[in-house]
């Protein structure tokens, strides 16, 4: 079995292990596995990264068998710069959310974690799969545990957030799934490379890039199809927001750059403005509206749509610094997101509330939590030598370079973000302690002190050195952009 077939199916396996281990008689030991089960996730991920050959653009670590023959369906894995470290990053996450539910889960222990442990798996599949119809597949299974961990270990209206993330995302989906048929039956064939080298008719690949748009844009999600994510947020536990922001909202983001781009080129030079547009709303209206929310959940999910719409405009810059940029800040996103949750979950798991107005004055008796999260709110509202600064300045100097007007209504992003950012840690953390509950407070106990350091480390050396993650993205992102400039239509 290839190394990436290793990263799909370890965590399965655990997590098929885990959910036949009965409800709670376990709770211990199914812990343990789940974290032994996310550890070995995250091992086989470490070769992939060793091993990768960060001046090649062409697909490594390939895997391929034929799965169904008659419709010419392969197993087909395969990583480039432009795939590499999601994979990691996916199971690294894992292993967060893992030791995050450690204590605080205590009812169905073997379903949250095996559910988490599959979700893992389906996630870095959708990743690594080279054949479209095994994308698709991926891509839809990733719905079924999510929607699980919402509707089972979420808040009071976790029935309603669950159908509404469900459905949202699948209705996108179908669109997809016809725009597959069609290639299919043009080309004989599900492989990517294949559909990468069609020529098709400018009305086809319109009708087509509108299709992947549906299910893409949905899934990042980009404005106006953002509403589903804050109901989701707060009514998610929080590992579940963790997941959800960090590696979920990428599947679209990087559908962008495995469908729509390389398939239907033209039509993606086409309708840029448009995408543009969308992604330059949601960076600057929804920021806005993160501004007003009193619920810190809500805040950092229409946060987490702004930082998005970084991706998006990246991506159709169509250019090498704004491609790089959007990767960049997926990354980035994906490690200060989850952060944030992480630490609105800290204060839940004393408070039991999520409203800003319950709190104020944490700093005074959680020092050390409060001084994690003052690096993670300072990188989520871009800081320079964190993460969240490094993919939106690469974005924002690839704006100016296409559109001087573009770069500057991007750059109002990082004006926002301090806003809504430091907003809310002064209310939450400075000042002196008004609530009796804020004044009690215990600060972090090893378990949390380890995974707010682990996100902390990953934070600040993706912010101060971030030359490893871009030298890999390179010889990819010039690739795809040549092929994106020849025109394909006929």
């Amino acid at each position: 079995m290839g190394l990436l077939s290793l990263a799909i199916w370890t965590p399965i396996a655990f997590g098929t292990v885990l959910l036949a281990l009965g409800r709670d008689e376990h709770a211990r030991a199914v812990r343990w596995i789940a974290l032994v089960g996310a550890l070995l996730g995250l091992a086989v991920t470490v070769p992939l990264v060793a091993g990768f050959d960060a001046s090649s653009a062409a697909m490594q670590f390939v895997e391929k068998a034929p799965w169904i023959e008659r419709f010419n369906v392969h197993y087909h894995l395969g990583v480039d710069g432009i795939s590499l470290w999601l994979v990691p990053l996916t199971a690294f996450i894992t292993v967060i959310v893992v030791l995050a539910g450690w204590e605080v889960i205590t009812e169905r222990v073997n379903q949250y974690m095996g559910a988490f442990l599959i979700l893992s798996g389906l996630m870095i599949g959708v990743f690594a799969a080279l054949d479209a119809m095994l994308f698709y597949i991926f891509f839809e299974a990733t719905l079924i545990p999510m929607y699980i961990i919402i509707g089972i270990w979420g808040g009071p209206n976790k029935i309603y957030a669950a159908f509404k993330f469900f459905l949202y995302t699948l209705l996108g989906s179908l669109l997809m799934l016809v725009a597959l048929v069609y290639l299919y039956n043009v080309s004989g064939s599900f492989d990517l490379a294949t559909w990468w080298a069609l020529p098709l008719p400018a009305g086809v690949q319109t009708a087509l890039f509108f299709a992947f748009f549906a299910a893409f844009a949905v899934k990042v999600p980009m404005w106006p199809v953002h509403t589903w994510l804050p109901d989701v947020h707060v009514e998610a536990p929080t590992g579940g927001s963790a997941v959800l922001a960090a590696i979920m909202l990428k599947l679209g983001a990087y559908g962008f750059l495995r469908f729509s781009l390389p398939i239907t080129p033209d039509a993606s030079h086409e309708w840029a403005p448009l995408v543009i547009g969308l992604s330059l709303v949601a960076v600057i209206y929804v920021g806005l509206v993160a501004m007003v929310q009193h619920d810190m959940k809500k805040l950092v999910a229409y946060s987490s749509v702004a930082h998005m719409g970084f991706v998006t405009l990246g991506f159709f810059l169509f250019n090498d610094l704004g491609v790089s940029g959007g990767l960049v800040q997926m990354i980035a996103h994906g490690f200060v997101s989850a952060a944030m949750f992480l630490c609105i979950g800290v204060l839940y798991d004393r408070v039991h509330s999520r409203e800003i107005k319950d709190y104020g004055g944490v700093l005074n008796t959680m020092p050390a939590f409060g001084a994690f999260a003052a690096l993670f709110v300072m990188a989520n509202a871009g800081l320079p030598g964190t993460a969240g600064f490094v993919g939106e300045w690469m974005v924002i100097l690839a704006a100016v370079r296409e559109n001087f007007w573009i770069g500057l209504l991007a750059a109002t992003s990082l004006i926002l973000g301090a806003a809504y950012s430091l907003w809310m840690f002064k209310r939450v953390y400075l000042g002196a302690p008004v609530h009796e509950h804020v004044k009690v407070l215990k600060d972090l106990n090893a378990r949390e002190y380890l995974i707010l350091a682990l996100l902390a480390l990953m934070v600040l050396y993706l912010g101060i050195h971030p030359k490893p993650f871009t030298d890999a993205m390179e010889p990819s992102v010039q690739q795809l952009l040549r092929h994106v400039a020849v025109s394909k239509l006929i």
